[in-house]
Order: C-alpha cells, then structure tokens, then sequence
C-alpha cells in the first residue's frame, strides 16, 4: 500500500478511536489483517461463547475459521439442519460472551451505523451478548452521519444484496431505491452513538479496505 495513504489511516484511525472512547466504546488500530486477526484473538480469552452476524469483514481476516478451529464455544447457525434448530441458535446468541460482526459505516467521530434485514445483526449490536467485537476496515470511515448512512445504503447493501437470492431493485440496478420491496434488506437501520456499558462494543481498526 502506499505510505502516504498508509499514514493517512494511522492518523485517522487515531482520530475515531479518541471518538469511540468518547462514546464509551474501545478502539483499536491494526494495519493489516493478520494484524487484526491476531489483536482479536487476545481480546476473546479461550473458552469463551461466541456467534457472529453477517459479515465479510471477519471471514477476510480469517477470524471466523480461527474461532471455529479455537477453544470455544461456538453459537453456529450455519451448521443447524432445521429452520426450528438455526431459530434456536439465535436466540441462544444473546446470552453469548462475544458477538463478532462489522459495522456498514463507523463516522469519524465514532459512530457506527448499521443496516439490517432480518434485524438479529443490529439487535445484538444493540443488547444481549457481553461484549460486541467489530472488524472495520478504514474504507468504510465517513465524514459524518449523513455520509455514513449513504455508505451503508448505496454501498453496504447494494452489494450483499448480490449475496441473497433475493429481488430487490438494487440487486438488478446497483443502486438503492429506498424500496419496500418484500425481499428488502434494509428493514432496521441502528445508529450507536454511545454505549450505556463501558467498554461492551470494541472496535478493531484495519488499515485495508475489507467487507462491503
């Protein structure tokens, strides 16, 4: 990568740490994502309960095998065989000791904004498991709220859109068109600028563009 931009993100990354702290939130700077990946296993002693919502971000950096492959105890709704059993795992995702996932857009100040369709996402982001662990990658840092919530629309959704087998306008177009389309994935949009528990959300920093 080039060192300009390289410095640019330490610097930046400085700038939204100092804004999740101020939110009560803790972050991290990792610039690479074996970096990443290794400054996340730290965080999450062995033996702890762990899921994870949908996310690109903790599969590049190789998270979601490691933890699969590690000493704990994992809440997967991938491995159920019934619709009963996947309902059941994530429930059972609440009461869990981490929460993997990313965030569609983090604000320079330190505000995460979110979309989510069947909402399980956003609602542990909001409450349940004891500690939410984030993998951002620096491409997805915005300006301010307004910028992030059209990242998280026009780029964010668009693109795992592409993920479903879902009929959407955005899927056939690439843009948002603020549907109410049956198949919207775009039901709940979180907007986290501050955290009642210390500490609860962390932030983990990467300087490479990951996820969508």
């Amino acid at each position: 990568m080039d060192e300009n931009r390289v410095k640019r993100n330490e610097l930046l990354a400085a700038t939204v740490i100092k804004g999740l702290e101020s939110r009560n939130m803790k972050g991290y700077y990792a610039a690479t994502r074996e970096e990443a990946l290794h400054m996340a296993l730290e965080l999450i002693p062995q033996g702890s309960s762990i899921s994870w919502g949908g996310s690109m971000s903790i599969q590049e950096i190789g998270l979601k095998q490691a933890v699969l492959e590690g000493n704990y105890r994992v809440y997967n709704r991938d491995a159920a065989e019934t619709p009963e059993e996947r309902h059941k795992i994530e429930m059972a995702v609440y009461d869990a000791d981490f929460y993997l996932t990313s965030s569609n857009a983090v604000t320079q100040d330190g505000i995460l904004v979110n979309i989510d369709g069947n909402s399980n996402r956003v609602s542990a982001i909001a409450y349940g498991p004891r500690h939410v662990l984030m993998i951002v990658g620096m491409n997805k840092i915005c300006r301010d709220v307004d910028a992030a919530i059209s990242r998280a629309r026009g780029e964010a959704a668009t693109c795992n859109a592409q993920r479903f087998p879902i009929q959407t306008p955005c899927k056939t177009t690439g843009t948002c068109a603020d549907c109410k389309s049956p198949d919207t994935i775009c039901c709940q949009f979180l907007t986290t600028r501050f955290s009642r528990h210390t500490g609860r959300i962390q932030v983990i920093l990467v300087g490479e563009d990951l996820g969508f």
